[in-house]
Parts: C-alpha cells; sequence; structure tokens
C-alpha cells in the first residue's frame, strides 16, 4: 500500500474530519513523532484557545460558511489566516516571519530547519505545521506532509486549506474515495473554493458514476 495510503489510515485523519464537522475541536489518540523530531511533543489534542481569540475564529468561520461571493470569501478567508499566523508568543511569531520570508525567497531548506525548531517551541500552533507540510510536500514527501496536516487538522479541524492538502495527496495517490470526502468537507467550510468544487464534481463522477 502507498506511503501517504497508509500513514492515512494509521493518523486516523477520517475519523478526525467526521468528528469536525460536528465539534469546534476534535480529539485523537496518541502519534508518534516525526522521524528526527522525538523532542517534539505533536499534540494530542485540540488545545484550549483564548476565548477572545475562539470566538473571533467561530464568527469568521460561520460568515465564511455563508459567503456569497469569492470577493466577500476571500476576506474572510483571509481574516482567518491572519489569525492562524498569530503564535501568542513575541519569539515565534518572529521567527515565522522569518520563515515567511525565506518561503518568498524559495530558499526552503532553512525555512524547513527553522519550522522544525518551531515546532519544538511551539508544538500546538497549527501554522507552523501547516508550513512544515508544505516544505515536505514540496519535497516529494508526500507521507511526512500527510503527517503534518494531520497535527494542523488535530488544533484546528476547520483548516480548510490542510483539508485541501490531504485530499490532493489522496488524490495523487489514486485514493479518490477518501479525496472526495475531504474535499466535500473543505466546502462545506468556505463554499467558495471554486477549483476544489470542480474537483469534487470530477470526482464524484469518477467515484459514484453519476453526476451531481
Amino acid at each position: 500500500m502507498r506511503a501517504a495510503q497508509s500513514l492515512w489510515k494509521s493518523l486516523s485523519v477520517a475519523a478526525l474530519i467526521t468528528g469536525a464537522a460536528t465539534l469546534a475541536h476534535a480529539q485523537t489518540g496518541p502519534q508518534a513523532p516525526s522521524k528526527g523530531l522525538e523532542r517534539a511533543s505533536p499534540p494530542t489534542a485540540a488545545p484550549a484557545q483564548p476565548a477572545g481569540r475562539q470566538k473571533i475564529l467561530d464568527e469568521l468561520f460561520d460568515r465564511l460558511a455563508k459567503a456569497q461571493d469569492r470577493d466577500e470569501a476571500r476576506g474572510l478567508a483571509g481574516a482567518i489566516e491572519r489569525v492562524w499566523s498569530r503564535s501568542g508568543s513575541d519569539t515565534a511569531d518572529l521567527l515565522m516571519e522569518r520563515v515567511t520570508a525565506l518561503f518568498r525567497q524559495k530558499d526552503f531548506k532553512i525555512a524547513r530547519d527553522m519550522l522544525d525548531r518551531l515546532i519544538e517551541i511551539e508544538p500546538q500552533w497549527s501554522e507552523v505545521w501547516s508550513r512544515r507540510a508544505t516544505t515536505r510536500f514540496m519535497d516529494r514527501d508526500y507521507a511526512g506532509a500527510m503527517e503534518d496536516l494531520a497535527n494542523v487538522l488535530r488544533i484546528e479541524p476547520r483548516h480548510f486549506m490542510a483539508l485541501v492538502g490531504v485530499g490532493s495527496i489522496l488524490e495523487r495517490e489514486e485514493n479518490k474515495a477518501q479525496a472526495l470526502r475531504v474535499f466535500r468537507r473543505a466546502l462545506e467550510i468556505n463554499p467558495q473554493l471554486d477549483e476544489i468544487r470542480s474537483k469534487v464534481e470530477k470526482l464524484t463522477i469518477e467515484v459514484d458514476g453519476r453526476e451531481i
């Protein structure tokens, strides 16, 4: 069985997505740390968020699910991503700004090293796992990217871009039924993801053998 498919099952991401449909935060069992990151502490449950931050996210997600056009959805998604981009630690946020600059410079190796350190500092921060998943995906380490995306979704089950990443890996691995399920979940959260809607339409025909 292909690595990403096997990891999908072992991390129980499917169960996480199901729970995320009804709970603001899902909880799952412990996960083994990534190779070479034994000192890091991947979250085994979604951390408690400061009440003000959580209220802001809840309101933004509620508005995003009801957004009627792409411009409105884009603005709301951007606001959500700005909330995600702040860890609550000035030191960690400063390091992430450096990572962002390295991404712009396409210096992904140094960015990956900094993200490894950031995970040790702030293992409950969804954005650091998401950024490292990007570097792993670009390095064609799809199993590693899937592992990091699972941690993103443990912390923030509504992270629609992490869901898009999971679905893309599953689609690449020809696991079309699971990819369809994940893409549908992403659209429930952000209905204005036009590219993902097109994928859902295509995969629905391939998986279910019928038009939607």
